[in-house]
């Protein structure tokens, strides 16, 4: 009903009551409607404020976040405590979810009571210090609502600020870049005041005039500058956004553009032209020569939408000169053909402009309005008849065929505009005209009445103007026109009536101004001037509301000046001070014969964001493959070492005590105990393998510790889920899969696929299992046991699917105890395989086995975003189950795994080079595989 526009705010007692509703989705959909309604009904919503405070407290972070946002919603006074403390929780959360939502409920909670704005000023600069993406957008808007002024919050999270950016979600972009340009206005020099050093080259958008005043300039002035060398911080602002050019989002452009308009050098401004050509136009008063031979690139297209057709014609119109107008013309002439109405008005109104600006080409472009006076539409002739008079009034006595033609056509047009256009014209020139103008009075006489309120005021104009020069022929109609106007329902003829008879018609009781009514009526009137409507906004924020309107709008904040003196760049240095261990495991060899420990700090750069639940699988993945390899050296071993106990027992003396003999076998016992102990403990803090180092080949240590840096275990929020079953289909129930790249022990030929049921009705879901298979030929599934679902209840299942190395999907029947849907299965390819750990000289050795018709070359461009090795790495092993191999190239990234099913060897290689190019060779043994990986590969990495 909501979502309809309908008013549900006499249901709220009823909603409200389901707060308490233990199905979290009902929860959630109550949240959503008292968002829309706690602040109609306040009183209602404050007796369940208990019930949003517990609900702060949910497991769920979409409750916790949805109670806040409630709770923030209710616009009482008496409620500021507990919002400001929920806040507050809200802002240490560990959901940054929920760290997001505490950032939009500051900027509510200040304008409810602005003197909470000490307190909310300590939770922006908290929540400023946030490392998520996901909170970053949110809390720079409240910064910007809350305490513009205080740009020393921004110091310390400047760079932290430059670098999330481009990760950001669309609008935060828009909302940070907006803030870093008014920062950088006052902490950064003007780049285009002084002698650029890093870039000596002649300003893009530099006009001639300007050349000639810095080629005069005096050699003294010149050597009081002193070299310009841009901020390191500057310029990471003005690099990190450029990237941003490329979103998909118009706003993000609009925003990197005024960045760049308004703090960039000159010479670098020309990146964003498309957008600012327009703009820039205005604001030098000569052309850029560069841009004259390139007017074609602004030639409109018809999939363009109607304000970027009008930007282009402005483009064109300043664009034109006397070598190019004779092309600019026959464009524009094309385009009054367009459907767009508004276009082809501003089409016209461009060829006029081009008339003015251009002598040579104002009796064409006149002759080519003219013609535009037979056209069907009515749009275009009133246009047309608009333009025409503005034109005429420069030259009037040489276009009186224009004139009578143009008095033709008052019969016919019917647009208030360009009627009013056309009796001015002919009351304006009415001497050039002595024959017509009354005939046109005349009719105009008739129609008085029915005519619009402009139409009128210049037929009464045009009554006075033929009464003062041509009185025998029309004292009769104009006494007739003001009479009728006398009586008109618009009060501002009947003023225009009275004031004209009281001044063209002299009486004994006139003024002394009836003795000028011909210098008043009859003035020689200046010709109008054809402006663009984008003049002189270069005083405005570009690409605000302000600089739109051209007028001041509520809440506009003025851009800074540029500082006379930089500021301290030194504040914006942050300190890194060494923190404690977070977490900590430890890889021993006897005797200190290697150690290898892994530590993840607060303060590290390269590790900070690893779990704990990431190290100990790390852990159990580099003592898999240390102790695969030693694994038979170590059990045999061990049963020498018992046969050698036993032979010392036997040796003993049958001297020695049965009790000494006891004590002896109980210490060896407990010694085998503990050695087992500490093998098997893996969840204590510190973690201890013992092996035989020297025993073990290097390359089983290079392999662990090229894991450690390029993981293959893919973090659990980077598995990609799949929809099995939606549950409207599947009658509450609810099914979802995803490859959880694991081993699947029961048969490693077989891919791991983890599923999870989500029960979504009110009754139990009985002997959920797999009936019906459906495969080609050779696939195979190990199906899951039979399980139930309560009410709300989600359980996780593994089964194995044997896919033969193909992408065919598995079809399968999913049962309940009441009904049976049709299902399946489809693999990315980059799932069918299992990491493959070589040495280099190992993958050397492969490769060269797979040349010839085993190998796939392609070329490829980088994404904006793959900027270093390690966004690579992390594509390429999101798109594909492979490890990493070493390598001991900067420029290339080489990866092994092998089939599930047959283990047939895929090995990948990218290969970077200059400019944003890459090679990525596939060599594999089934060319289908191979194949579908290249381009799978290739999209990932091209993004």
């Amino acid at each position: 009903m909501i979502a309809r526009g309908k008013n549900a705010s006499d249901l709220f007692p009823a909603v409200v009551k389901n707060v308490a509703c233990k199905n979290i989705e009902v929860k959630k959909l109550v949240y959503v409607y008292l968002v829309r309604y706690a602040e109609e009904q306040q009183d209602l919503a404050l007796l369940s404020i208990s019930t949003f405070q517990r609900g702060l407290k949910d497991p769920n972070q979409l409750i916790r976040a949805s109670a806040l946002r409630v709770l923030s919603s209710i616009r009482v006074t008496i409620i500021v405590p507990i919002m400001m403390l929920a806040i507050k929780e809200a802002a240490s959360d560990m959901s940054p979810y929920v760290r997001k939502t505490a950032a939009h409920a500051i900027p509510k909670l200040h304008s409810l009571d602005p003197e909470q704005k000490d307190q909310l000023i300590e939770v922006i600069e908290k929540l400023l210090a946030d490392k998520t993406t996901l909170v970053a957008g949110s809390v720079v808007m409240a910064f910007e609502e809350v305490c513009p002024d205080r740009i020393d919050l921004i110091h310390k999270n400047y760079r932290k600020l430059c670098n999330l950016l481009i990760d950001v979600e669309e609008w935060g972009q828009v909302v940070i870049i907006n803030m870093l340009t008014r920062y950088a206005r006052t902490q950064f020099l003007n780049p285009n005041e002084s002698l650029l050093e890093e870039n000596s080259e002649k300003a893009f958008y530099a006009s001639d005039d300007e050349e000639e005043e810095d080629k005069k300039a005096e050699p003294a002035t010149l050597a009081k500058r002193k070299p310009y060398v841009m901020d390191p911080d500057h310029r990471l602002l003005l690099r990190n956004t450029k990237p941003l050019l490329q979103s998909r989002n118009a706003a993000v452009v609009m925003a990197v553009a005024q960045l760049y308009f308004h703090l960039a050098p000159k010479a670098e401004v020309g990146i964003i032209a498309k957008a600012l050509v327009s703009h820039l136009l205005m604001k030098h008063l000569h052309t850029p020569t560069q841009l004259r031979d390139k007017h074609t690139y602004f030639y409109i297209r018809s999939t363009d939408p109607t304000q970027i057709k009008v930007l282009k014609l402005e483009v064109l119109t300043n664009l034109a000169n006397e070598t190019n107008i004779s092309t600019i013309l026959r464009e524009f002439q094309t385009y009054i053909k367009s459907m767009d109405k508004d276009f082809v008005a501003a089409s016209i109104q461009a060829i006029g402009r081009c008339a003015t600006n251009i002598g040579e080409v104002r009796d064409t472009c006149l002759n080519g309005l003219v013609q535009l006076l037979s056209n069907r539409d009515e749009l275009v002739v009133a246009e047309s008849v608009v333009v025409i008079k503005k034109l005429l009034q420069m030259q009037p006595e040489q276009h009186s065929d224009i004139i009578k033609h143009m008095a033709k056509l008052i019969d016919n047009i019917q647009v208030p505009m360009a009627r009013a256009s056309i009796l001015w014209l002919i009351g304006e020139y009415c001497e050039h005209v002595p024959k017509i103008a009354p005939d046109v009075l005349r009719k105009m006489a008739k129609s008085f009445t029915n005519e619009e309120d402009i139409v009128k005021l210049q037929i009464i104009n045009l009554a006075a103007k033929l009464y003062l020069t041509n009185s025998k022929q029309s004292k009769l109609l104009t006494q007739y026109v003001l009479n009728l106007a006398k009586y008109d329902q618009n009060y501002d003829i009947r003023d225009r009536a009275r004031f004209i008879r009281q001044l063209i018609v002299p009486t004994d009781k006139s003024g002394a101004l009836s003795k000028y009514a011909k210098k008043l009526f009859l003035a020689l009137k200046p010709a109008p001037v054809l402006e663009s409507p984008f003049k002189d906004r270069d005083h405005f924020q570009l690409g605000s509301l302000s600089h739109l309107l051209n007028a001041k709008a509520a809440g506009y904040q003025e851009l800074p000046n540029w500082p006379e003196s930089a500021p301290d760049p030194s504040v914006r240095n942050v300190e890194v001070k060494d923190s404690v261990c977070a977490e900590r495991t430890v890889l021993t060899g006897p005797e200190g014969a290697g150690v290898l420990l892994l530590q993840t700090t607060r303060g590290s750069s390269n590790m900070q964001d690893l779990p704990k639940k990431f190290l100990i699988s790390l852990f159990h993945r580099m003592s898999h493959v240390l102790l695969h390899h030693s694994h038979s050296e170590q059990s045999s071993s061990a049963e020498d070492r018992k046969r050698g106990r036993k032979a010392v027992k036997n040796q003993k003396s049958a001297s020695e005590s049965e009790s000494e003999s006891e004590s002896s076998e109980s210490e060896e016992e407990s010694e085998e105990e503990s050695e087992e102990e500490s093998e098997s403990d893996t969840n204590v803090r510190k973690k201890k393998v013992r092996l035989d180092w020297n025993r073990i080949p290097a390359y089983y240590f290079m392999n662990t510790l090229h894991y450690i840096q390029y993981t293959t275990l893919a973090p659990s929020g980077s598995i990609k889920m799949y929809e099995l079953l939606h549950r409207i289909k599947g009658e509450g129930l609810a099914v979802e899969y995803c490859f959880s790249r694991q081993p699947f022990s029961p048969e490693p030929n077989m891919v791991a696929v983890q599923i999870q049921f989500t029960n979504n009705t009110n009754s139990e879901t009985k002997n959920l299992h797999i009936e019906d298979p459906r495969l080609q030929s050779g696939m195979r599934i190990r199906e899951f046991a039979e399980i139930g679902l309560q009410p709300s209840e989600s359980v996780t299942v593994v089964m194995g699917i044997d896919f033969c190395d193909s992408t065919q999907a598995a079809n399968f029947q999913l049962c309940t105890h009441t009904r049976k849907f049709f299902v399946s299965i489809q693999p990315p390819v980059g799932e069918l395989m299992t990491p493959a750990f070589l040495t280099e000289n190992d993958f050397k050795k492969e490769q060269g086995k797979l040349m010839g018709m085993n190998e796939i070359l392609e070329k490829l461009t980088l994404g904006e975003k793959c900027v270093n090795e390690h966004v690579i790495v992390e594509r390429v092993t999101a798109t594909a189950n492979l490890s990493r191999v070493p390598c001991g190239s900067d420029k290339e990234c080489r990866f092994a795994g092998k089939t599930v099913s047959s283990g047939c060897l895929v090995l990948v290689t990218v290969t970077t080079k200059e400019g944003g190019g890459a090679q990525l060779t596939v060599n594999c043994e089934k060319m289908l595989i191979g194949t579908m990986l290249v381009k799978d590969i290739l999209q990932a990495l091209s993004q």
